[in-house]
């Protein structure tokens, strides 16, 4: 899962689709979008950084689980099953991105007996047990895309098969390293984890200039257009 922060505009699009998608219940968010201010007054922006988890190589998760609950499928997919798990949240201390959610919560998505919620939603998630985001495994078993990526208006998500090289997240690195030179990085990469989720850098610099108003009274419809000068020089 590739994440062009450039891209986002933090409708919360994806978080929406997820818990439409999963059912999750009112307190459990798989895919959160982060709404963060930088720089120094008054050259300060907004970035938002969506997070979710990032099915890493080197799983923590997957080492601390004392029931052997958390798998790595063959396609890289790490899945925690609802039926080994008996919620010690052993994989919830040991996440150091803060991805898996442990609730005893029965707040489910949909009121109580909905034809959705008990045959779909409850026997994927557990109550009194871990979850997490699964890259929506049972879409992409049926080769459909995550549901966050279908939802994004912007197309700020990529996800596809890094080993192939005409996948699309693939094409898209190559591509934003030959424009942008923008390279891929992961967050909190001392974590050691090999995450295979990655994010691409919002631009280096990104100044909007509004020009002029009508350009003659008697039509306003020919007012010249607002336009932004964005110059990408690598991702900061």
């Amino acid at each position: 899962m590739l994440i062009d922060l450039t891209r986002c505009i933090g409708c919360d699009a994806c978080t929406l689709a997820c818990k439409q998608e999963n059912g999750t219940p009112m307190d459990t968010f798989f895919a959160r979008v982060l709404n963060v201010e930088v720089g120094t007054y008054p050259n300060v922006k907004r970035v938002y950084i969506p997070v979710l988890c990032n099915h890493c190589d080197d799983a923590p998760c997957l080492k601390a689980c004392p029931n052997k609950a958390i798998v790595r499928r063959q396609d890289g997919i790490v899945l925690i099953d609802q039926d080994r798990c008996r919620g010690t949240g052993a994989c919830v201390s040991s996440c150091p991105y803060g991805n898996i959610i442990l609730s005893e919560a029965d707040n489910w998505y949909l009121d109580p007996g909905e034809a959705y919620e008990e045959k779909y939603v409850k026997p994927r998630l557990a109550k009194g047990v871990a979850r997490k985001c699964t890259y929506c495994a049972h879409r992409v078993d049926e080769g459909l895309k995550p549901a966050c990526v279908v939802a994004c208006p912007t197309t700020a998500r990529i996800f596809g098969d890094l080993d192939d090289p005409e996948s699309d997240v693939s094409t898209y690195i190559e591509e934003q390293k030959e424009k942008t030179g923008r390279h891929p990085f992961h967050l909190l990469p001392q974590a050691g984890t090999k995450p295979a989720g990655c994010y691409l850098g919002t631009m280096s610099s990104q100044t909007v200039k509004t020009t002029g108003q009508a350009a003659s009274p008697d039509d306003p419809t020919k007012a010249p257009l607002n336009k932004a000068a964005v110059s990408a020089k690598g991702g900061e």
